[in-house]
């Protein structure tokens, strides 16, 4: 099967889009298929190391196109209008076009392949409208104006993939159609707690405080100010791992906290795993996978009850979930957490077990099987029949206009 993805966003770029892309690339090579994609290209001078998977260790093709930077943002790049564009599509005869979070090269992109009559599937990965309030572009009217343009961009896809219940319940009550969820996996081997460090531990927490950690972009819409009250708290230790436009303003809010910037790799979860609480701030989040990485890593959460976290966090066992948006509420979690180490190691364990059996390979197939099936009901011939890919349950769902800040987190110690 050939399949042309494009995406808005690809390494050598850290982010959720980013990184579920080359696993979904990853997954069609190893599985025999023909995956090309296409992408907005980095800044002048990033390195853009190939990628190469399978017994054959063939790169992966991947054509960029000229870009230029956010406004305000400049870690995100803008696809410009280019010829690129449909020649790659046209150039590589896919059997399915893959849009992965399509806003402006996607939007392109969907044009290109309705006029060509190719099947599309379109995922749904960034609270677009959320981010336009974020970045206040024009409040509500912002809001309205990114579900219009959402709207627009899957109208023409035969399928519309969302990561989580929550995600998927927003786009179907804003009028986007043919909605099913596809979540997304977790490197269960990378992510382990056996590859927690107590040498690291002390040397960030010398006082043998609690070590509470937050992994991702510090951005406006992460809403990692919200662990400003959190790292004043006697006995806390907050840790800050990534990097984004708002890290001198986090700096300035949170003298006590340790910044170590951008991690990947082995480092990376080494560092997860020397938490002791993972704490996630951001009220946008369609899915989360720092907060999976957490769970695998043997780390209890606390997160916030709306969004993806919903789907991810059991709430009194594998974490606490809290009010959004609410510093005081991340912060009483926090402390109740740090006072009860038993708990963190129970909500913990539960975490790994939960997440142990989302592997990459198992999502991969789910996503498989979405392409086998609107294939078939585009008249294209049937590709051969996967096996049923099955996934644990996930987390007890909570409604979250039933939530009250003083039932979110457990009774503090006396």
């Amino acid at each position: 099967m050939r399949v042309a993805i494009v995406t808005e966003s690809f390494p050598p770029e850290v982010n959720g889009v980013a990184h579920s892309v080359l696993r979904a690339a990853e997954h069609l090579v190893r599985r025999g298929h023909q995956p090309l994609v296409i992408t907005p290209a980095p800044a002048r001078g990033a390195h853009c190391p190939p990628h190469s998977f399978g017994p054959a260790d063939t790169p992966l093709p991947v054509v960029r196109i000229p870009s230029v930077p956010l406004p305000r943002y400049p870690q995100v790049r803008i696809a410009l209008p280019s010829r690129r564009l449909a020649e790659a599509i046209a150039g590589h005869r896919p059997d399915i076009v893959h849009l992965a979070s399509p806003f402006v090269l996607g939007a392109r992109a969907a044009r290109i392949t309705e006029r060509l009559g190719l099947p599309t599937v379109a995922v749904y990965q960034t609270d677009l409208a959320g981010y336009a309030q974020a970045y206040r572009m024009g409040r509500g009217l912002g809001s309205a104006i990114a579900w219009q343009r959402i709207r627009s961009v899957h109208r023409s896809a035969a399928r519309t993939l969302a990561p989580s219940t929550p995600a998927a319940q927003d786009l179907t009550a804003n009028g986007v159609e043919r909605v099913r969820i596809w979540a997304r996996g977790v490197d269960s081997v990378r992510f382990h707690p056996e590859h927690r460090d107590e040498a690291l531990h002390r040397s960030l927490a010398p006082g043998g405080e609690v070590l509470v950690g937050y992994v991702g972009r510090l951005a406006p819409e992460k809403r990692v100010d919200l662990l400003a009250e959190t790292s004043r708290l006697p006995g806390v230790r907050v840790v800050v791992i990534g990097d984004g436009p708002s890290a001198p303003a986090l700096r300035a809010a949170m003298p006590g906290a340790v910044f170590l910037g951008r991690r990947t790799g082995a480092e990376l979860a080494r560092l997860y795993a020397t938490l002791d609480v993972f704490a996630h701030t951001g009220p946008l989040e369609t899915f989360c996978q720092t907060i999976q990485e957490a769970m695998a890593s043997g780390v209890p959460v606390v997160a916030p009850a709306v969004g993806g976290p919903l789907d991810l966090v059991g709430h009194r066992r594998t974490g606490l979930l809290v009010a959004p948006r609410d510093p005081a509420a991340v912060a009483r979690a926090v402390a109740a957490l740090a006072a009860e180490p038993e708990v963190r190691t129970r909500y913990g364990a539960a975490g790994r077990a939960e997440v142990a059996g989302r592997t990459w390979e198992a999502v991969g197939d789910q996503l498989l099987r979405h392409y086998e099936e609107v294939l078939a009901a585009t008249g294209s011939l049937p590709l051969p029949a996967l096996a049923p890919v099955t996934f644990p349950e996930p987390a007890t769902r909570i409604a979250a206009p039933d939530l009250a800040a003083a039932e979110l987190v457990e009774e503090q110690p006396a």
